[in-house]
């Protein structure tokens, strides 16, 4: 049973981030546009599971395909679209998970939405102490129950990423 472990932010998960995009690159070449760091570990201060997630753009998700073999040599398990149409999932570390690689194709909504996530977190530091906060204590609370951890953060997830995408976008809009 995989444990639910919450920790502060570490500045080695930017290093693992830049290591494992490098490993990325080797493999899919030109099919990668940009790749970027997402999810907790790509945001300074904040508490999180200690599992870098990686989001390539590539210009068709189908091509990654051809890739699974060489994933499968670094240690990932393939997941396919693992229920969001239109992505290729990859983790590593089985129980122990340390990666997750999130394939997009260009233009797909999700790619703006990651990011825009994201890009609020790091600029608003009290909504990361307020969601860093909530995931040490749903850790504590459901320390073996992963279902229950994540649907105890999801209204707030849900709060922040209504804000983030219309922050992101009047950003978008100035240019």
């Amino acid at each position: 049973m995989r444990r639910v472990e919450v920790k502060p932010y570490d500045e080695q998960w930017t290093l693992k981030f830049e290591d494992e995009s490098n490993k990325l690159h080797d493999i899919f070449g030109p099919e990668i546009i940009e790749i970027h760091h997402i999810g907790s570990t790509s945001v300074n201060g904040l508490k999180a599971k200690p599992i870098i997630d990686i989001m390539p753009v590539v210009r068709d998700t189908n091509r990654i395909d051809e890739f699974n073999a060489a994933m499968i040599l670094i240690g990932y398990e393939l997941k396919g679209e693992n229920g969001i149409i239109g992505r290729r999932y990859f983790q590593k570390g089985e129980n122990n998970r340390n990666h997750h690689v999130h394939f997009y194709e260009l233009g797909n909504p999700d790619i703006e939405r990651h990011l825009a996530f994201r890009d609020y977190l790091r600029a608003h530091q009290d909504v990361v102490k307020k969601y860093g906060d909530l995931k040490e204590e749903l850790s504590q609370l459901f320390p073996y129950d992963i279902a229950s951890y994540i649907k105890g953060k999801e209204q707030l997830v849900l709060e922040i990423e209504r804000k983030a995408v219309t922050w992101y976008k009047s950003f978008k809009n100035v240019d």
